[in-house]
């Protein structure tokens, strides 16, 4: 109970004092390719239970490409502002949205998209699940740099399944393990560090 008050708390206050912030992004968002301003597709979320995840649009609208799910290096698709967006992680902010509607948390393991789920081991599965996924923990800050590490692959997708997802899964079993407040405030902190001293 103490945790998601704490989200809605610090997810409503951080939607009010970046109102300006995000409405200056939406429509650079807009000015520089045409299409919508946000980004969704459907993650997993606890138990299970399938939500359509908030970024700030940073690829090309293209629907022909919505089965793609991971990105590799310059993708060509992403756009000018998109790069910026991402390179400073400022495409996640919508996602305090998802915290205010109960899906996600500020902190707990990064929501998956479906297809891959099928690789998780059972254990691992319902452990991991059994918290809110969060807009970030260990995994997002340690594999910030994920598409560049794709991309030096002569296969991205095997690469996701065999190193990268596995490795994910431990931060996220280590997470689930030693939730706390204050370890959500230590992952919040080094979060920011990370973004502030890219």
């Amino acid at each position: 109970m103490g945790k998601r008050l704490f989200d809605l708390a610090a997810a409503g206050l951080g939607l009010v004092l970046l109102a300006p912030v995000m409405a200056l992004i939406a429509l650079a968002v807009k000015l520089d390719s045409p299409g919508p301003v946000f980004f969704r597709q459907q993650r997993v979320g606890r138990y299970g239970q399938p939500f359509r995840i908030h970024k700030f649009r940073t690829m090309q609208h293209r629907p022909a490409d919505a089965g793609r799910q991971i990105t590799v290096g310059a993708d060509p698709r992403i756009t000018r502002v998109g790069a910026l967006l991402r390179s400073s992680k400022l495409d996640e902010l919508p996602q305090l949205i998802d915290v205010l509607l109960g899906h996600m948390s500020l902190v707990g393991p990064r929501p998956e998209v479906p297809r891959y789920l099928a690789y998780y081991p059972p254990a691992v599965r319902e452990q991991v699940l059994s918290v809110r996924p969060g807009i970030t923990d260990l995994a997002s800050i340690e594999y910030r740099r994920e598409s560049e590490l794709l991309a030096a692959s002569s296969d991205p997708e095997r690469t996701y399944v065999e190193e990268v997802l596995p490795a994910k899964l431990r931060y996220a079993q280590q997470y689930v393990e030693q939730a706390g407040f204050w370890t959500d405030l230590r992952l919040l902190a080094r979060t920011l560090f990370v973004i502030v001293t890219r």
